[in-house]
């Protein structure tokens, strides 16, 4: 079952969201943060990238480095840009892209569901990732970005969640650069509030659809308080880290799409012949084309858009991992022809997520810097969570949500 509790959100002032308010930390380098925060001393990024307020080409992993985001955090709050609401509350979160908008319940996820695994994952984490984050977790003793959960659909959280948005909110801005429309209400009633426990509290299971290592980096955190405590209970706010869920039935997964750098000391025809054995070929002309459907592949090469469809009897249906295009195109093309054997380490290889298009996948093979490229068709919520549900793992670099959660619309103290 998942169990969630509602929490003193700290938030900025309704004026400074917008100034606060940041991409997630993993979304961009420190150069990029450096532009996005100049002239901005309210910028989260002060918070979550530190790096920016030294000098550049400092090791952004070094302990002055985590120690400048508690300073800064700190300095967030004594200046009032960043207060704490005073009673515990759930929230809603809105995101708006393209026309379409996805609620989101803010909640404190409990710690020990994701060590039991009533939190489910879909992808590994690396240790040096997660201890980066666990850093800044207990550096700063909160969490301050949020993880995006999914949860099975559920009509009485859609009820609650219409009765709020209907109603002024907190928050309601255009972030630059993106264009993406973020939205924020408190649900604050008492009842309410006991209503969204209940229903969580029935639930079989949470899944985490992006941040695995901000999960795991506060998972663990909050497992490390409590055993460091000898009068621990249960019921300390570090057994919760944020995060917000989305119902499964509002999420798209993305194309999570890759390029590579060479063709493994093939020739275009001899690369192409390759294929053949094990993908039906056609060209498709100068103009970008995208898969259609499960099993068909868009190849970019020489200048020319190709569509490959998997032939029967190369991918298993009745397996959840191996009916994943992710899976066919890493052992039938990357493995078997280019000799890329570990998606994660070789450098011959990078990934684009969808949002950028196709012609960001033919822009980096016509510039030289990469010889092909592979357009994937997307995975569906329902291949993720059955993969979750089975206890399985993805491959690497499999999905890509957008929008991506704003940071700094609200964060979590551990105490």
């Amino acid at each position: 079952m998942a169990k969630v509790k509602p929490f003193r959100g700290i938030r900025p002032p309704k004026h400074l969201v917008e100034q606060v308010a940041s991409r997630p930390y993993d979304v961009l380098n420190s150069a990029e943060a450096r532009e996005e925060a100049s002239g901005n001393d309210k910028s989260l990024y002060r918070i979550i990238k530190p790096e920016i307020d030294f000098p550049v080409g400092i090791d952004e992993h070094d302990e002055c480095v985590y120690q400048k985001a508690a300073d800064n955090f700190q300095l967030f709050q004594d200046n009032g840009w960043l207060i704490q609401d005073d009673c515990d509350n759930y929230y809603i979160y809105a995101q708006t892209m393209n026309g379409k908008t996805q609620y989101g319940l803010v909640v404190g996820a409990y710690v020990p569901d994701y060590l039991n695994g009533s939190i489910k994952k879909h992808e590994l984490t690396r240790r040096d990732k997660e201890e980066d984050r666990m850093k800044h977790v207990r550096v700063n003793n909160a969490n301050i970005e949020p993880v995006f959960f999914a949860y099975p659909d559920n009509a009485k959280l859609d009820d609650i969640v219409k009765k709020y948005t209907t109603k002024e909110p907190v928050y309601d801005f255009i972030a630059p650069g993106d264009g993406f429309g973020h939205t924020f209400w408190i649900v604050d009633q008492a009842e309410d509030i006991a209503s969204i426990t209940k229903e969580f509290a029935q639930m079989p299971a949470l899944y985490i659809a992006d941040g695995h290592h901000r999960s795991a980096a506060a998972a663990l955190v909050g497992a490390e308080k409590a055993t460091q405590n000898d009068d621990h209970t249960g019921d300390e706010e570090y057994n919760y880290f944020m995060a917000v869920c989305f119902p499964a039935n509002q999420l798209t997964i993305i194309d999570y799409n890759r390029v590579v750098k060479d063709l493994n000391g093939l020739t275009s025809a001899e690369f192409l012949k390759a294929l053949d054995e094990n993908f039906i070929i056609e060209k498709k002309g100068t103009n970008p084309y995208k898969p259609l459907e499960l099993h068909n592949f868009a190849l970019y090469l020489d200048g020319e858009w190709y569509s490959l469809t998997a032939k029967p009897g190369t991918y298993n249906d009745n397996d959840p991992i191996g009916v994943l295009d992710v899976t066919i195109s890493s052992n039938l093309i990357l493995n078997d022809i280019l000799g890329i054997k570990d998606l994660r380490t070789d450098k011959r290889i990078d990934f684009v997520g969808g949002i950028r298009g196709l012609e960001e996948l033919s822009k980096r093979v016509d510039s030289g810097e990469m010889k092909v490229a592979l357009a994937l068709y997307p995975v569906s919520m329902k291949q993720l969570m059955d993969i979750a549900d089975s206890g399985n793992i993805m491959p690497p670099k499999t999905t890509w949500f957008e929008p991506k959660l704003r940071s700094g619309l609200v964060i979590h103290k551990l105490i």
